[in-house]
């Protein structure tokens, strides 16, 4: 496994991390999370993504009671930001979310602290100052490590970094993206800017929903049981201009001995500032199939000609 830094920070992660926002879900009990995380130990995956929003907060549970003895060897990343209740504060980046978000965050966990600490979105009803504040004080306090963005316009984390670097406040190191070979829009400003600033860029969704693993084909039956048999998200990749570029990709990868969700995750890591790609998974074939896909190094020639395919 290789590991790259964080940003401007000294922390290391693998360059394949896990998305964890199907862990207890129905078909993916504690048994099953336990075997990934062993698995993920095994292969040199120190990368875990959640959020407490995720199945309602079971992600954050199962991934507490199965790294027990096993903290040391993980960074785990956690969010807060969306309504986890009915009241007028069970959500936003107030302080007073904030804080009663975190302790929420360590109850489940079973743990005493957050190495990244995500702001899931911005939120226009909160000044950033408040948010920024209130973060710094829980990295001092020694409840977070690292802090981090979500789905923050260009000019947004331009905003937030400037200010703390002002205040002397702790900044973001990163920013969470969507980001894959058929969603680009990241590239025209976050990308530049966090070249510019030294900001780790963590795409996710770099399969696009699975879309990107050639399990779907044009004129064929969706597989039952799968995501694109019932996701709006995974359906509307599903263009006839699409499945052309995929075929495109498909066959490229071929050639070069891998198969096309390899190139997908190879390719955003042969990207500017891109830390680690954190990609979703259910069962141990998953990670191992991710981890593998982590070790294929594009060369600029080859970035570039994926590009070609891509109509760049």
């Amino acid at each position: 496994m290789k590991y790259r830094h964080l940003g401007k920070s000294g922390v290391k992660l693998s360059t394949v991390g896990i998305g964890t926002n199907r862990f207890g879900a129905e078909h993916v009990p504690q048994a099953k999370v336990d075997e990934m995380i062993a698995a993920a130990l095994e292969l040199g995956i120190n990368h875990l993504d959640t959020a407490n929003v995720y199945q309602d907060g079971r992600s954050e549970t199962m991934l507490g009671k199965a790294l027990k003895g096993k903290w040391d060897k993980f960074f785990l990343a956690t969010k807060f930001r969306h309504t986890v209740g009915p009241g007028p504060n069970d959500g936003g980046a107030s302080r007073f979310h904030i804080l009663n978000a975190v302790e929420g965050s360590f109850q489940r966990l079973q743990n005493d602290h957050i190495d990244l600490y995500y702001v899931h979105s911005w939120d226009d009803n909160t000044p950033i100052e408040e948010t920024l504040d209130t973060l710094n004080d829980l990295v001092h306090n020694g409840k977070v490590r690292y802090i981090a963005a979500s789905n923050f316009a260009a000019w947004q984390l331009a905003r937030a970094n400037l200010l703390a670097e002002m205040h002397k406040w702790e900044s973001f190191v990163a920013i969470q993206e969507h980001y894959h070979l058929l969603e680009r829009k990241a590239e025209q400003e976050i990308v530049p800017l966090c070249q510019a600033i030294n900001v780790a860029i963590i795409p996710y969704f770099p399969l696009a929903g699975g879309f990107l693993t050639g399990k779907y084909q044009p004129d064929q039956p969706i597989p039952a049981g799968s995501r694109g048999a019932s996701s709006p998200y995974v359906q509307k990749y599903m263009t006839p201009e699409n499945f052309t570029v995929l075929a495109k990709l498909t066959a490229w990868a071929k050639d070069h001995g891998h198969a096309v969700n390899e190139l997908a995750i190879a390719w955003l890591l042969a990207q500017p500032q891109v830390a680690s790609v954190i990609s979703g998974a259910t069962r141990v074939e998953h990670i191992q199939a991710n981890a593998s896909a982590g070790e294929w190094e594009l060369s600029k020639a080859e970035e570039q000609e994926v590009r070609d395919l891509l109509g760049d």
